[in-house]
């Protein structure tokens, strides 16, 4: 019989996993792998959650195998194979981003610290929770064992936002859209590249309307989560389940050959982008390792655009300097953060 795998996740009560529960214990990312999950919320948020879990026993799904509930990520996190960090404070009306860092920085701290003495030592985390780069930063920083290449950050959201305004500008199914890039922060600076997109496998780059995707495409692509905000009244949902199943899909199985995605990885310096951010970059999954796409070419352009998000997440970095243990990052074969930041795996 097939090991079940172990999936943690935190903020289970919240709109973001109503969707995306039901899905992962219907095994969709996986491949039909039988499922533990093991929810994670706040102790005020366990009357909600404890219903969730009673919809997901209703359903009787073959492949979930059993539902826990927990209160703390110290036990929700115990032997997991995948933890998925959905939860975060959301951002109010009137909250700056910096703000958003500095409530949210603490609580992915305390997750890092849980993660790296109770999950598996190979564990894979996907960090989903808002300002999610910064905050992957921090949870890895504070998980003594890991390696910073077990964690990757959601931008698939982004990804599929993009592919979606190409495809219906372009009258093609997204399916046809390969080898688009998001680069760097998931923010309103993001940089989402069609500069190298293949439709139907043929070079899309003399046929786009270049006035169109860069005074209006990227821009909306930027502010697309505000728009969706502004319109429903509430954050997007459904979307972001659908691009934490993708992201997983690929992380676990593997991007289609010719293609690649986005995903938040760790950078060593790949495209001159500074050492020691978790930052957006075009990638291609086999077998659960994630590899950087080499020697795409960048205009005068892409490279302005790559330069300003990563000022964005560096700005990011320097405000949570107190959030990352100096001497436990020394013993892990990394310097200093605020210096250039060397990986010795």
């Amino acid at each position: 019989m097939t090991q079940p795998l172990t999936v943690a996740v935190t903020g289970a009560a919240g709109s973001v996993c109503q969707s995306l529960l039901f899905r992962l214990a219907a095994g969709e990312p996986f491949g039909q792998r039988p499922i533990r999950l093991q929810l994670i919320e706040r102790p005020e948020a366990m009357q909600v959650l404890r219903g969730l879990a009673m919809e997901l026993e209703d359903c009787a799904f073959p492949l979930l195998e059993s539902v826990t509930l927990h209160d703390s990520p110290e036990t929700g996190f115990v032997d997991c194979d995948y933890a998925l960090l959905v939860g975060a404070k959301p951002r109010s009306a009137g909250m700056q981003r910096i703000d958003l860092l500095k409530d949210n920085a603490e609580i992915f701290a305390k997750q890092g610290k849980a993660l790296g003495q109770y999950a598996k030592p190979t564990v894979k985390v996907l960090v989903v929770g808002n300002p999610a780069n910064t905050n992957a930063l921090i949870a890895w920083a504070n998980a003594e064992r890991l390696s910073p290449s077990q964690l990757t950050v959601l931008m698939r959201l982004d990804h599929n936002r993009a592919k979606g305004f190409l495809s219906r500008k372009l009258g093609v199914s997204p399916q046809s859209v390969e080898r688009l890039a998001v680069w760097g922060n998931h923010a309103s600076t993001q940089f989402p590249d069609a500069n190298h997109v293949h439709i139907n496998g043929q070079p899309l780059r003399r046929g786009l309307d270049i006035d169109w995707y860069r005074e209006i495409m990227i821009g909306e692509v930027q502010l697309r989560g505000e728009a969706v905000i502004n319109v429903k009244g509430r954050t997007s949902a459904a979307s972001a389940a659908q691009a934490i199943i993708d992201h997983l899909r690929d992380w676990m199985i593997g991007t289609s050959t010719g293609d690649f995605v986005s995903m938040g990885v760790f950078s060593h310096g790949e495209y001159g982008v500074a050492p020691g951010l978790f930052f957006s970059f075009p990638v291609t999954c086999r077998h659960g390792h994630v590899d950087i796409v080499e020697g795409l070419e960048l205009d005068d352009f892409c490279k302005k655009m790559i330069r300003e998000t990563e000022q964005e997440l560096l700005r990011e970095r320097q405000a949570v300097l107190s959030l990352l243990p100096e001497k436990s990052l020394a013993r892990r074969g990394f310097t200093s953060l605020w210096g250039s930041l060397d990986c010795a795996e």
